[in-house]
């Protein structure tokens, strides 16, 4: 995965954002080994939707998810699984296409880790 540190990607509030998997990150932040695992679960997402498909997967969903209870963006399913599994790198060895799809529903809510750090 290409890094790109820049002041204008990603916007204010995030710390990083991985668009066609390149990692777009602000100056001065710290690339943890969590951080990256999340990224590369993204780029996982992307590439398997052929990346169109996944942004316009990711918007829709986020519209949907707008007016309901918590925060959008947290609730997505591809934010849900790359965050429930950040912190298991050997998670994308062995993890099926589309997992994304498991992440849909509130069954997986519980298990969401509550840190907003990326």
């Amino acid at each position: 995965m290409k890094i790109v540190r820049t002041s204008i990607l990603p916007f204010r509030g995030f710390t990083a954002i991985n668009l066609l998997g390149v990692l777009f990150v602000h100056p001065g932040v710290y690339l943890s080994n969590e951080m990256m695992n999340h990224e590369r679960i993204h780029s996982a997402q992307q590439r398997e939707m052929l990346f169109v498909f996944f942004f316009l997967a990711y918007f829709i969903e986020w519209l949907i998810r707008l007016p309901m209870r918590g925060n959008a963006y947290r609730n997505i399913s591809f934010e849900r699984e790359a965050y429930a599994n950040q912190r298991n790198m050997n998670y994308l060895r062995h993890r099926p296409m589309y997992s994304w799809r498991h992440y849909m529903s509130d069954k997986k809510r519980r298990h969401q880790p509550k840190n907003n750090s990326i």
